[in-house]
């Protein structure tokens, strides 16, 4: 009880309360906007959390990183275009059921799924908090090493049919935290005697380049379309008493959620995937999948908002993101020498439960907007794309310059950018070059601390830890 109030002490300030206001109202306007997206909107908004308190910088990207699902169902829903990339599978029962018109039956069933999905996460983890605290200070230098290894190895076995190229992407991003000065001696690497490199490549600069400056080339080259949606009559509030008729269907759901939040590299597809697979298999009316099925509707929404605040275990508790998002959240935190790992959750509990409390706080509130709110968020949907991809060019070179105030970041942020272009029309993944550059600097310091205490191959896995982390990389690579 201590901790929760030293928690909801941190929270209980005008700002932050603010924060959270505006990552949640904008994480949904977002999430409804096709083309858009939590990642390229977290790239922009990242220069700026900078220069606030830690709390409420991350109060806002998690704001953002929460609520944007929510808001991506909506497009799902009523034109068959998911907002977010991980709202794909609520066209497949959404849409069906707008074309019978149950359009406002399908929104409000997905807002109770997704805010369900959510609490259940949260609150699992705020439980699990304590136990945390006393797992975290067994990982050293060689089991973080070696979790980071691992998270690099889910991301490539993630993406399948596509894992020798999402492996190459992620050594590709390795190669790209080496440039610069190395972290113990501080001997130039491949900087081939250009100034600008021996700085490194900017982590925040390939960000924006491939995630946002791409989406605005992206929607700059496409045409603009005309979209009809269809008008909502009546509350949007019969979605919690038809989610309370699938309480088996939810709770599975939430837990595959959470469980694949937790292991890095993994994320809301997986979870989707495997919530989806077990709602068909055993609902008495499996032929409804696809055409409409309120099961499968909630097993899709429930999952992916469950991932979320999991994804944050591996970053608060050993410094690991499992995937993009959760990666640009990790420099905010070093921006301001909070360093995520074992001594946060030993040192300053209370921070880590005010997270988590603020992720709490943030499906209440966008709940309680988008059941009154829906109607006017339907115009977003109509927005043109290349409006959007104006928008998103200007703003995305706004932040790039404001990071150093340097032109050679712009044109690094183009390359990358036109990179991450090429990577979308080919239909390749960039998630890999950025875990990529992220855990290979986490790699490269704790392998050097760790091979100090090294003397034969086998003493790098003589410790429990160490031991069950290497036989599960074996056993992903089997």
């Amino acid at each position: 009880m201590d901790l929760i109030l030293s928690a909801l002490d941190i929270l209980m300030r005008w700002d932050v309360a603010l924060a959270l206001l505006a990552g949640s109202v904008g994480g949904v306007l977002i999430g409804a906007i096709p083309g858009v997206g939590p990642a390229v909107a977290i790239a922009i908004l990242l220069p700026a959390t900078f220069s606030l308190d830690p709390i409420v910088g991350l109060t806002v990207l998690l704001g953002i990183y929460g609520s944007s699902m929510y808001g991506g169902a909506i497009p799902a829903i009523l034109i068959n275009t998911p907002g977010t990339a991980v709202n794909a599978l609520t066209t497949y029962d959404g849409y069906p059921m707008t074309a019978r018109g149950e359009a406002r039956r399908a929104l409000s069933l997905a807002y109770s799924s997704s805010f369900f999905g959510g609490i259940f996460s949260v609150v699992c983890l705020i439980l699990f908090a304590p136990i945390l605290a006393k797992v975290a200070p067994l990982f050293g230098s060689r089991e973080i090493f070696l979790a980071a290894l691992l998270g690099i190895i889910l991301v490539v076995v993630a993406h399948r049919n596509q894992s020798l190229i999402a492996a190459a992407l992620a050594c590709f991003g390795i190669l790209l935290n080496t440039v610069g000065l190395e972290p113990v001696k501080y001997s130039k690497r491949y900087t081939f005697d250009q100034s600008f490199l021996s700085s490194g490549v900017n982590l925040i600069v390939v960000v924006l380049g491939l995630f946002a400056l791409s989406q605005a080339f992206y929607l700059l080259q496409g045409d603009d379309e005309k979209i009809r949606t269809p008008k909502l009559r009546g509350g949007m509030f019969q979605g919690l008493r038809e989610l309370a008729r699938h309480p088996r269907v939810a709770g599975v759901s939430a837990m595959f959620g959470v469980l694949m939040g937790i292991i890095p590299g993994v994320g809301e597809f997986t979870a989707q995937f495997l919530s989806y697979t077990y709602a068909q298999k055993s609902s008495k009316r499996p032929e409804d999948f696809g055409h409409g099925s309120s099961e499968g509707l909630i097993a899709a929404e429930t999952s992916n908002n469950a991932v979320p605040a999991a994804a944050m275990v591996p970053l608060l508790a050993l410094g690991i993101p499992g995937e993009a998002l959760t990666a640009m959240m990790l420099s905010v935190f070093y921006v301001h020498n909070v360093v995520p790992g074992p001594a946060l959750f030993q040192n300053d509990m209370p921070f880590v439960v005010a997270l988590y409390l603020a992720l709490l706080i943030l499906n209440v509130l966008v709940l309680i907007f988008l059941m009154f709110a829906t109607n006017s968020l339907i115009k977003l949907v109509k927005i043109p794309n290349r409006f959007l991809g104006v928008c998103v060019l200007v703003l995305s070179f706004v932040g790039v310059y404001s990071l150093r105030n340097s032109v050679t970041d712009c044109v690094v942020a183009t390359v990358f950018g036109l990179f991450g272009f090429v990577l979308k029309r080919l239909s390749l993944p960039s998630v890999p070059i950025i875990l990529g550059m992220v855990l290979g600097g986490i790699m490269e310091v704790k392998l050097r601390a760790g091979m100090a205490r090294v003397k034969e191959p086998f003493d790098f896995i003589d410790r429990p830890v160490a031991m069950i982390l290497f036989i599960m990389i074996l056993g992903v690579l089997a």
